[in-house]
């Protein structure tokens, strides 16, 4: 019997090896992504002292845009990048959450670097 693929199983042994490799640090934390059906959110966290610094998700009133589409993903990623460097976070490690590298993830990652993240 054929047995349907869980996407959402997959993504999670995917997040799984990515975490391996990254940690974030006081210096450098790690900017992750989570993206659901409906909304788009973003945290900057500090993984040695187990603390979000700065998150931004679709769900806050100075984004426009209340989906999870690629404007709402431009939105999210300059006002993650504009609260990081309120709180001097400059530089932090990209978590694409085991998702791929394209669309929405990638949309915010491009807003994040024009808005002043280094990564």
């Amino acid at each position: 019997m054929i047995t349907k693929i869980d996407r959402k199983e997959t993504r999670q042994k995917r997040h799984l090896k990515v975490r391996n490799k990254i940690s974030g640090t006081a210096e450098r934390p790690r900017l992750c992504v989570y993206r659901s059906n409906q909304n788009i959110y973003v945290q900057v966290v500090d993984d040695v002292a187990g603390a979000t610094l700065v998150s931004a998700s679709t769900l806050d009133k100075e984004v426009k845009t209340k989906r999870a589409n690629k404007e709402a993903a431009k939105e999210v990623g300059t006002l993650v990048a504009k609260r990081a460097l309120d709180k001097n976070i400059k530089e932090v490690v990209f978590d694409r959450g085991g998702y791929i590298y394209h669309g929405v993830v990638k949309e915010i990652a491009e807003a994040a670097r024009e808005g002043g993240l280094v990564f």
